[in-house]
């Protein structure tokens, strides 16, 4: 054996040859190279190296990196929920159960959780749809945010991360070959866990544009344009819906559901709705609609025969716990057969995080206002939410103020998403430099401002329009600007 540079070991056989690798750039599965994740490339990989130039008292015309380019409530300075973390707590410790520190209902809670674990410890494997008293809790708060439309527990599956559940379905979802293969339907812009996931599984992105002149809603007519123009080429069956909007922050209205549920009804598609952000809603003509209970209302007719997988998570509205991986999934009208094909599928990776599962539980049965912890947790919850709703109308305030870009209301979710319009020496500069205009653009904010946001280019849009999303959870406090604080003041934007 000899030792080759980067201290990997390279076999060498007796005739001399040194042994070649067996998986290689040209060996690699080609669908992981289609994969693309822009929420942490290149733009923040840079940033990662402008941060350790900082570090080791490198000058730059600015002090520090401001991180706008994913949705971290923690890492952005936003404190944990104290009854969630309470809970998790007892959990994880449950000599803790004996403490006087700890609240009556949160150690209730905690008994309970534990009483569904194997051995009374969130450190063995649950079920691999969850543990079944925290789905019976997400059935039960389900049923209370619907107004009474009914949720059958059996039909809860626990996941890590809204994002493990959205997979799972497009798993099952994907077959076929040439025309006959599964087109999934996505919003453009979007929210790149679609497209990579549809990269990897193999599938046909079919893309349909929000109207951003319409405050980035979606309409029905384009739905149709999209799903017969991808029929010539693919077998469209899934359509997938972020409501409230990543990257583009709208809310969509009780008739626009309505609407595209009356399309998957006539298209016969199933639908997939990510609610993640259904606590994000800001503007006061807005109102979050559940796809569940829209249905519902619309009748029997499509209430018992539309497919609808719905997402939610630990890691946004008002705890912001990412870092759990929490969240789970509600699915109606699925073929009872491939619902034990589900279960098959969840079986293999054993269960999701039970930690992150009892997190998932707190959200869905929070204090009520007969419990010691309500008080507290109604003003934590409440400051969250209101703080989140006066950085949106700053953010659209200010991002709208400034020359050469132009921002929509910023209804919910996290996010804005402006349009920068860039002069045509510029674009040209890019492409002689092999990039995309707005990547450009996002380079150059980040080298002069320390700002880091993702080019819109990595979520889709329109042709010969440019964008970035930006993330305003890192305003600290009100007083905090997006395009430069104390530590920016001499840099250009």
């Amino acid at each position: 054996e000899t030792l080759s540079s980067g201290d990997e070991r390279t076999a060498r056989p007796r005739n001399g040859k040194a042994r070649e690798k067996t998986l290689t750039m040209e060996t690699l599965n080609p669908q992981v190279k289609a994969v693309e994740y822009a929420v942490r490339g290149p733009i923040v990989i840079k940033a990662g190296e402008i941060e350790r130039i900082l570090q080791e008292g490198g000058k730059k015309p600015f002090t520090e990196v401001i991180k706008a380019n994913i949705g971290d409530a923690h890492a952005m300075g936003q404190q944990p929920i104290t009854f969630l973390r309470q809970v998790v707590a007892l959990c994880t410790f449950p000599e803790l159960l004996d403490s006087p520190s700890f609240p009556e209902d949160a150690k209730r809670r905690a008994q309970r959780i534990l009483q569904g674990c194997g051995g009374r410890s969130l450190g063995s494997y649950s079920a691999s749809q969850g543990v079944d008293c925290i789905r019976q809790d997400i059935a039960a708060y389900i049923e209370q945010r619907d107004q009474g439309v009914p949720s059958n527990w059996e039909n809860i599956f626990l996941t890590t991360g809204a994002s493990d559940g959205i997979v799972s379905i497009l798993r099952l979802l994907v077959s076929g070959e040439g025309r006959a293969r599964t087109g999934v339907m996505i919003p453009i812009p979007q929210y790149p866990l679609y497209s990579a996931a549809i990269a990897e599984l193999g599938a046909v992105q079919v893309n349909y544009y929000l109207d951003e002149d319409n405050c980035w809603a979606l309409d029905v007519h384009e739905l149709h344009r999209a799903y017969q123009a991808a029929k010539q080429h693919c077998q469209p069956r899934v359509l997938c819906i972020i409501n409230p909007g990543n990257p583009t922050g709208q809310v969509q209205s009780k008739k626009c559901i309505e609407d595209v549920l009356h399309f998957a009804y006539e298209e016969n598609l199933f639908v997939m709705a990510d609610e993640v952000y259904q606590e994000n809603v800001y503007a006061p003509d807005c109102e979050f609609h559940s796809f569940k209970k829209v249905l519902y209302e619309m009748g029997p007719e499509y209430f018992n025969s539309v497919e609808l997988a719905s997402f939610h998570s630990t890691s946004k509205g008002y705890t912001g716990e990412c870092g759990f991986r929490g969240g789970f999934m509600e699915i109606v009208n699925l073929d009872p057969e491939v619902k034990a094909q589900l279960v098959k599928l969840l079986s293999v990776r054993l269960c999701p995080p039970v930690a992150g599962q009892a997190a998932m539980d707190v959200i869905v049965n929070p204090p009520q206002p007969d419990e010691p912890s309500f008080a507290q947790f109604h003003k934590e919850k409440a400051s969250v939410l209101g703080a989140l709703a006066d950085k949106a109308k700053l953010t659209e305030q200010i991002l709208s103020a400034v020359p050469g870009i132009k921002c929509n209301p910023v209804q919910g979710a996290m996010y804005a998403f402006p349009q920068i319009f860039i002069p045509p020496r510029a674009v040209e500069e890019a492409k002689a430099l092999g990039m995309q205009p707005d990547m450009l653009y996002c380079l150059r904010l980040l080298e002069e401002t320390g700002i880091c946001v993702v080019p819109g280019s990595g979520f889709g849009q329109r042709e010969g329009t440019y964008h970035f999303r930006y993330v305003y959870l890192n305003f600290l406090d009100g007083s905090r600007m997006i395009l430069g604080s104390s530590s920016h003041s001499n840099a250009k934007v």
